[in-house]
């Protein structure tokens, strides 16, 4: 974590607070004005703490609190007081301090305060840094990785395009991993999944209020991804009526809550993503020209997996290690057959099939290293007439048994021959009595 910074003018009292913190193994520092304070904060680090006196002798710390928050500063505040005042403590909560303490219980009641902030910092921290991204080295990927590198230091919106499963999100954490943000919120955001009704609110919150079930005041995305990256996963999908409202904070770097009478800053960089083919959306009139301008400032094309075949072998043994881990298993590769399998199945899926079919087949490995049936790349035809009709339960029977017979007893095989999946050819065979 950051350090402690310690807002407080009574020089005495400052240095009992940091001989509790240090106690506890925090760095601090002190600092007796919010003018001072400012200076300090345009450098802080994000996991930095600021505990602040209420009444110091140029202004109310909750002025400092209100300047970071419109500047896209998001370090957890904690306002402290001799005086008692409700309006106050409501006032600094809603300006986004993390709590109120009174001075006279100020022993009892910070040091669990600190604690509980570290540990949701560390939290979203490790949240964020398990997310395996994997690595490629395609020629293909050679040249985004290019791309990102440099478009990431800027605040250029990013247009990520690409078919389902090739990991565009995993792209926009990287852009986002080597911007200067790196250290602020990544949020990402399913458009598709946005009623129109709820879209202002979801963006851009609300105070309580506002309308009908608005009981408590509520943060939208804008202002969790505040001085970060905000994900627009899908944002094809977003309906026409939210393209407008997305527009105007982009182009103006303000938004308003609903029910709110003012405007808060937006310090947000967009990353945005779809399958879909924007122009032709605009044409079609679904999509916005004028935001999808602002959106694609710069542009990353994901290439199918099918057309970077080199990449292939090392995803599978990615997700291979990250399968072992995840289910407790020990497999160490993949046969001849399997890697030969592999190069040949077209991946209509793309990154996100390979990885699913590797998971598979590392729960279904019996021994050291993966077969090409383990892998049930073919296609399954549950409900195929030609060979397994669902209609007629004894013909059903019957083919598995033939099936059976004609592969000596190896279910692998018969399964393959009836053209399903071997998980499905087992709960056949339970059904029937067939074991």
């Amino acid at each position: 974590m950051g350090k402690i910074i310690v807002l407080e003018d009574n020089i005495l009292f400052a240095e009992v607070v940091c001989r509790w913190l240090q106690h506890e193994g925090w760095q601090t520092e002190t600092i007796t004005t919010i003018s001072r304070a400012k200076k300090l904060m345009e450098n802080a680090d994000a996991n930095d703490i600021v505990l602040a006196d209420l009444r110091l002798p140029d202004g109310e710390s909750t002025a400092l609190l209100e300047w970071m928050r419109k500047n896209g500063m998001e370090q957890p505040f904690i306002v402290m007081t001799d005086y008692a005042e409700v309006h106050t403590a409501v006032a600094s909560m809603k300006l986004g301090s993390m709590d109120y303490i009174p001075k006279r219980m100020l022993e009892d009641k910070l040091i669990p305060i600190i604690k509980g902030i570290v540990q949701k910092q560390k939290a979203a921290s490790e949240t964020f840094g398990n997310t395996p991204i994997f690595n490629r080295d395609s020629e293909a990927f050679r040249q985004i990785k290019e791309r990102i590198r440099l478009v990431a230091p800027t605040d250029m919106s990013v247009l990520i395009l690409g078919e389902n499963g090739t990991g565009k999100e995993h792209i926009a954490q990287r852009i986002h991993e080597k911007s200067k943000r790196a250290k602020q919120p990544f949020v990402s955001v399913d458009c598709g999944s946005i009623s129109p009704s709820l879209a202002q609110s979801a963006f851009f919150g609300h105070v309580k209020g506002a309308f009908t079930g608005a009981d408590t005041n509520k943060v939208g995305y804008f202002q969790e991804a505040n001085g970060g990256t905000l994900f627009l996963d899908e944002v094809g999908n977003l309906p026409y009526e939210i393209q407008q409202m997305l527009l105007r904070v982009i182009q103006e770097r303000k938004y308003r809550p609903v029910g709110a009478k003012e405007d808060k800053n937006c310090n947000v960089r967009i990353v945005a993503a779809t399958n879909e083919d924007l122009v032709k959306a605009v044409i079609d009139k679904r999509f916005r020209q004028d935001l999808l301008y602002r959106l694609q400032d710069f542009k990353i094309m994901l290439p199918p997996l099918r057309n970077c075949q080199e990449d292939i072998m090392p995803l599978a043994e990615f997700f291979r290690e990250q399968s072992n881990k995840t289910l407790e298993k020990a497999v160490k590769g993949f046969d001849s057959s399997a890697k030969k399998a592999l190069q040949l199945h077209p991946w209509s899926g793309n990154v996100r099939e390979l990885k699913q079919k590797i998971q598979t087949a590392v729960l279904l490995c019996e021994g050291n290293n993966i077969t090409e049936d383990d892998l049930e790349l073919y296609v399954e035809q549950e409900t195929s007439p030609v060979c397994y009709s669902l209609k007629d339960v004894q013909q059903e029977k019957e083919r598995i048994k033939q099936a059976l017979e004609q592969c000596g007893g190896n279910k692998v095989s018969a399964a393959k021959l009836l053209k399903i999946g071997r998980t499905t050819l087992y709960a056949k065979m339970k059904e029937y009595g067939l074991n």
